[in-house]
């Protein structure tokens, strides 16, 4: 017989931190982001859709050729927040509120098929003034197709728990 104290999750659960705190991050500390991600057909359509994002240069092939693309480019937002998603297990796993993106640029595009890998550098890190158990850190963020072409930089920032703290809103 399975008694209720059992099935309570939250006692019997065994806590694991995820993600980087504040103190473990230095400036010009570089994390090459071990995952990459091939963007498909069905990424580029879904996302470009879902986005209402309806200019036909990301889901209509003849348009595209008829613009000098042989095969479909995929929607800027959608490497862009491809490679954000890929630094979030090094850099923000751990939450605390987004503060900003900036200087985001694009350099070469993407293309249905193309893989994309990120590298991220922190570029500055201070402790924060309203909230001693945290601080708030900025990386500079790389995303690099399969041949090894850079294809979009920006920074973002970022509030962080310092550790054995974890930031709330």
């Amino acid at each position: 017989m399975i008694h209720s104290d059992e099935l309570d999750f939250q006692k019997n659960a065994t806590i694991i931190e995820v993600g980087h705190s504040y103190e473990d991050f230095e400036v010009g500390q570089e994390f090459f982001h071990h995952w990459g991600r091939t963007l498909n057909s069905g990424d580029n359509s879904l996302f470009t859709t879902l986005t209402l994002h309806y200019n036909p240069m990301y889901f209509n092939a003849p348009y595209a050729r008829a613009h000098g693309h042989e095969r479909l480019p995929v929607n800027p937002l959608l490497v862009f927040n491809t490679v954000l998603g890929l630094s979030v297990e090094d850099l923000s796993e751990r939450g605390g509120p987004f503060l900003g993106i900036s200087g985001c640029r694009y350099h070469t595009l993407v293309y249905e098929g193309d893989t994309v890998y990120a590298i991220s550098k922190v570029l500055a890190k201070r402790e924060s003034e309203k909230r001693p158990n945290s601080g708030i850190v900025t990386w500079g963020t790389r995303g690099y197709n399969q041949d090894d072409m850079l294809v979009i930089g920006f920074s973002r920032t970022n509030l962080v728990g310092k550790r054995g703290h974890v930031v709330m809103l």
